[in-house]
């Protein structure tokens, strides 16, 4: 973890003269940045996942009808399809798992007051009036909702509300023009009725949704991680409208 925070130190010193104060808070989002540019072939490969899976839909409905009286010969005959075109239903897990240890390693160096037993210099800086390793109930406890360090987390807020509500509308279209069993983990297009993969029914009622539950991330954890969730969730919207258009 030491060597982690010694990065977020350089990279917060190399930003210092643009952002001054919060000179860690954009060491944070361009951490965020590079860690999405890492993954991104992944995420390519999901989107080409996705287009693989919706090119089987015809075949899937042929197998409907097939096993219309018969769910359990169904699931496995469609599992069996995906095989035998090489086309995973789960591809577009992997670009969000393998993120999550980042996300891990920021909101451990954040919520630590010690490193390697010497004092957490990362502590002493913020975003504004808001230091990055406290948290929204801090902020409310000091000033308020409305005191500047609750304003940063309005600002946060609103920000992740916007693109919530943009990543909603968008999967409930893709949805509604591809109403039949597409992918999972990537949000894309979900289906409903027989068919779909064992498990898959419950992750498609509440993709659409999972946007939102950002906020609530958001609210809990230290702001540094709270940052990397925001910059994280703005590049997903703006990477699926690119990928999936």
């Amino acid at each position: 973890m030491s060597v982690f925070a010694h990065l977020v130190e350089q990279l917060a010193d190399l930003l210092t003269p643009l952002f001054h104060a919060s000179a860690a808070a954009a060491a944070i989002v361009l951490f965020t940045a590079l860690v999405r540019l890492l993954v991104h072939p992944l995420s390519r490969a999901a989107a080409r996942g996705q287009r693989a899976r919706t090119a089987l839909q015809p075949k899937i409905a042929e197998l409907r009808k097939k096993h219309a009286k018969d769910p359990e010969r169904l699931q496995k005959a469609v599992l069996e399809l995906h095989t035998e075109e090489k086309v995973s239903p789960l591809s577009g897990c992997l670009p969000s798992l393998l993120q999550l240890p980042a996300f891990f390693l920021l909101y451990h160096l954040f919520s630590n007051t010690s490193i390697g037993g010497e004092a957490n210099e990362l502590l002493t800086h913020s975003l504004f009036a808001a230091p990055l390793g406290g948290r929204w109930t801090d902020a409310l406890a000091g000033e308020g909702m409305f005191g500047a360090a609750g304003l940063v987390y309005l600002g946060l807020f609103v920000l992740v509300a916007a693109v919530a509500t943009f990543n909603f509308l968008r999967t409930k279209r893709m949805m509604a023009a591809n109403p039949v069993t597409l992918g999972a983990g990537d949000g894309e297009g979900q289906g409903q009725g027989q068919g779909q993969l064992p498990g898959l029914g419950a992750v498609n009622k509440v993709m659409p949704f999972m946007s939102f539950f950002t906020l609530v991330t958001v609210a809990v954890v230290p702001l540094a991680a709270a940052l990397y969730v925001v910059t994280s969730t703005a590049w997903s919207a703006v990477e699926r409208a690119v990928l999936y258009r």
